[in-house]
């Protein structure tokens, strides 16, 4: 009988092919010894993404609609691990960081760790606009949630999946990144751990402007608006 994985690490990509193999690599040089899965999930690249990601160990989940969230939701229901992992496909994040930050969550009896990088920000890994949108985006956390965070966009999470079942995750959009902190600082035991952030390789999928605005939006939205009366789909 094939070993339950301890770790699902779960990738959103399209059109990643610069990337994915270098962010491949790391991830199974950093797990090694370790039972882990990898999953893409992928939104209709065109070019090899795909192909890389299998050939150096990776499960394909295909997500034709578009959206961050969209494809988190559904790579998270199809997670085997008693841990979760997130990771971009551009070469951003430390997947070296992830057995730290299981061990963290272990040794701390915690559920959620977010990757912060904004505190010990390498200024030309993040233009100055989006630090300032960053740094926009933490004080509506602040206000709206009375959530003091040091980094509500990032984009890598260390998590139990057992947890997914208490969070109510209803954006298909970039703005699942800060609901799903908001949700785990209300919920779970929560805590943010500064990472080392890295230039991005490939194409920039982020519209600057309509991405941030929304994200902004959003949590007021959620604190007192319709998104608060939402009820989102079951992930675990």
């Amino acid at each position: 009988m094939q070993e339950a994985p301890e770790v699902s690490v779960v990738i959103p990509t399209m059109n990643e092919e610069e990337s994915i193999g270098e962010v491949m690599d790391a991830v199974n040089q950093a797990l090694e010894g370790m039972a882990f899965e990898v999953m893409i999930v992928d939104t209709n690249s065109k070019d090899r993404t795909r192909e890389i990601a299998v050939s150096k160990g990776a499960r394909v989940i295909d997500e034709p609609r578009r959206g961050y969230g969209r494809a988190y939701k559904s790579g998270f229901k199809q997670a085997k691990g008693i841990f979760i992992a997130t990771l971009d496909a551009d070469c951003t994040y430390p997947a070296g960081d992830i057995p730290k930050f299981i061990s963290i969550l272990k040794e701390q009896n915690l559920d959620f760790i977010s990757g912060d990088r904004l505190t010990n920000l390498n200024k030309e890994a993040m233009n100055a606009k989006h630090r300032l949108g960053n740094k926009l985006l933490n004080i509506g956390a602040r206000v709206c949630f009375s959530f003091r965070t040091a980094d509500s966009q990032t984009g890598m999470w260390v998590f139990r999946r057992e947890i997914l079942s208490k969070l109510n995750m209803t954006s298909d959009q970039m703005a699942f990144s800060e609901e799903i902190k908001v949700e785990a600082n209300e919920k779970v035991r929560y805590l943010e751990v500064p990472i080392v952030y890295s230039p991005r390789k490939g194409e920039v999928k982020l519209n600057t402007w309509k991405d941030g605005f929304n994200n902004l939006m959003f949590f007021p939205s959620k604190r007192w608006g319709k998104v608060s009366k939402l009820k989102g789909e079951k992930l675990a």
